[in-house]
Protein backbone atom coordinates (compact mmCIF):
# COMPACT_ATOMS: atom_id res chain seq x y z
CA UNK A 1 0.00 0.00 0.00
CA UNK A 2 1.25 3.58 -0.81
CA UNK A 3 -0.04 7.11 -0.39
CA UNK A 4 -1.80 7.99 -3.24
CA UNK A 5 -1.32 11.42 -3.17
CA UNK A 6 3.06 11.81 -2.95
CA UNK A 7 3.22 7.71 -3.65
CA UNK A 8 5.35 7.52 -0.19
CA UNK A 9 5.12 3.80 0.89
CA UNK A 10 5.26 4.71 4.61
CA UNK A 11 1.48 4.64 5.78
CA UNK A 12 1.20 4.70 9.51
CA UNK A 13 -2.23 3.38 10.81
CA UNK A 14 -5.07 4.81 13.18
CA UNK A 15 -8.90 5.63 13.16
CA UNK A 16 -11.04 8.30 12.96
CA UNK A 17 -12.81 9.27 16.03
CA UNK A 18 -16.47 9.88 17.51
CA UNK A 19 -17.03 11.06 20.71
CA UNK A 20 -20.41 11.95 19.73
CA UNK A 21 -23.37 10.97 22.10
CA UNK A 22 -23.73 7.13 22.63
CA UNK A 23 -20.59 6.92 20.21
CA UNK A 24 -18.58 3.49 20.14
CA UNK A 25 -15.55 5.47 19.96
CA UNK A 26 -14.99 5.08 16.26
CA UNK A 27 -16.21 6.02 12.83
CA UNK A 28 -18.34 4.12 10.77
CA UNK A 29 -19.13 4.02 6.97
CA UNK A 30 -22.56 3.70 6.23
CA UNK A 31 -23.63 3.79 2.16
CA UNK A 32 -25.97 5.84 0.67
CA UNK A 33 -26.58 9.34 0.67
CA UNK A 34 -27.16 11.45 4.33
CA UNK A 35 -30.73 11.20 5.26
CA UNK A 36 -32.19 13.72 7.88
CA UNK A 37 -34.61 12.67 10.30
CA UNK A 38 -37.25 14.76 11.92
CA UNK A 39 -34.75 16.30 14.52
CA UNK A 40 -31.81 16.53 12.40
CA UNK A 41 -29.47 13.13 12.93
CA UNK A 42 -28.71 11.10 10.54
CA UNK A 43 -31.37 7.95 9.31
CA UNK A 44 -29.25 4.99 9.86
CA UNK A 45 -31.70 2.43 11.21
CA UNK A 46 -31.55 -0.55 8.96
CA UNK A 47 -28.55 0.16 7.11
CA UNK A 48 -25.12 -1.89 7.36
CA UNK A 49 -22.25 -0.34 8.84
CA UNK A 50 -18.04 -0.61 8.00
CA UNK A 51 -15.39 0.46 10.32
CA UNK A 52 -13.49 2.92 8.92
CA UNK A 53 -9.18 2.09 8.85
CA UNK A 54 -7.21 5.11 8.45
CA UNK A 55 -3.64 5.85 7.64
CA UNK A 56 -1.48 8.87 7.61
CA UNK A 57 1.35 9.13 5.07
CA UNK A 58 4.78 9.93 7.18
CA UNK A 59 6.03 12.47 4.43
CA UNK A 60 2.76 14.79 3.22
CA UNK A 61 0.25 13.78 6.05
CA UNK A 62 -2.53 12.58 3.35
CA UNK A 63 -5.15 10.40 5.09
CA UNK A 64 -6.39 7.35 3.29
CA UNK A 65 -9.53 5.70 4.23
CA UNK A 66 -10.58 2.11 3.67
CA UNK A 67 -13.93 0.07 5.30
CA UNK A 68 -12.77 -2.90 6.82
CA UNK A 69 -13.83 -5.94 5.05
CA UNK A 70 -17.06 -7.78 6.54
CA UNK A 71 -16.32 -11.21 7.77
Amino acid sequence: MKCTQCGDPNLEPGFIEDSGEHSQGYGRWIPGPLERGVFGAARRFGKPRWIIDAYRCVRCSHLELFVRPKD
